[in-house]
């Protein structure tokens, strides 16, 4: 087994308010998965979720539409058909992402930006030498066993891949689909029935800030910036919640 002191992320939890934020947000995520809808309606749920979370990573990458155009089919713009796709193939990766988590982004990017980039730029990651040493130790990590929250993990995962861009296009899109299969892989949603995008994008601003902080690799940027994503997913948790109450 593998031990909380053993674990590169760990000092990550010493941070101020850090371990607090997260622990609230994986009660209020806990509190949502037993909302008895999801019991008899888990699927239609899942559906509506998927659509908040795909229109809400697009919004963030600059592409904002009303979500009933979206629902509608009227919105063609690349960014949000590509989004919808990598939200809608979602269920299918998480299993294999823990496992071959290179494999997976490849196919979230060729998803995210069929309608954005070349075909031979589909799925390849920068070759720049230090981009590519950065993102082999993030691909070990996402591999690697861990007993710390998973929230904490999917919060590297996404801020990481934010900051690294592995890839010139569609690269928001593909580390909020990262984070969610993080979370989702280590058992925190495993449905994906918590709208933790639609939490990131209800505090925008906050987001865009505290992800740029994140790259500064400073303790005061990575505090911020997990903090920040702990109130995302009680956000996203309160926004299921809400959805299965008919909001």
């Amino acid at each position: 087994m593998v031990s909380r002191v053993s674990d590169p992320l760990s000092p990550l939890l010493e941070l101020a308010e850090v371990a607090d934020s997260l622990e609230n947000a994986r009660a209020a995520v806990d509190r949502t998965l037993w909302h008895r809808r999801l019991r008899r309606e888990g699927a239609q749920v899942a559906t509506e979720v998927s659509l908040r979370c795909a229109v809400a990573s697009a919004t963030l990458d600059g592409a904002e539409y009303p979500i009933e155009e979206v629902r509608a089919g009227t919105v063609t713009d690349p960014v949000v058909q590509g989004a919808l796709r990598v939200s809608t193939e979602l269920p299918s990766l998480v299993t294999l992402w823990p496992k071959a988590p290179r494999q997976v982004l490849a196919k979230l990017h060729l998803l995210a930006a069929r309608d954005l980039a070349d075909v031979d730029q589909l799925g390849r990651p920068d070759a720049d030498p230090h981009k590519a040493a950065r993102l082999d130790a993030l691909c070990a990590l996402i591999t690697a066993e861990s007993r710390l929250p998973a929230a904490l993990v999917a919060a590297v995962v996404h801020g990481e891949l934010l900051a690294l861009r592995p890839f010139p296009q569609a690269a928001g899109v593909v580390a909020r689909a990262a984070a969610r299969l993080t979370l989702a892989a280590r058992g925190l949603d495993p449905n994906l029935l918590i709208a933790i995008d639609a939490g990131h994008a209800g505090r925008g601003p906050e987001y865009t800030g505290a992800s740029g902080t994140f790259a500064t690799g400073t303790p005061d940027g990575l505090r911020s910036w997990l903090k920040h994503c702990g109130l995302a997913l009680s956000l996203g948790a309160e926004i299921t919640t809400e959805i299965c109450n008919g909001r």
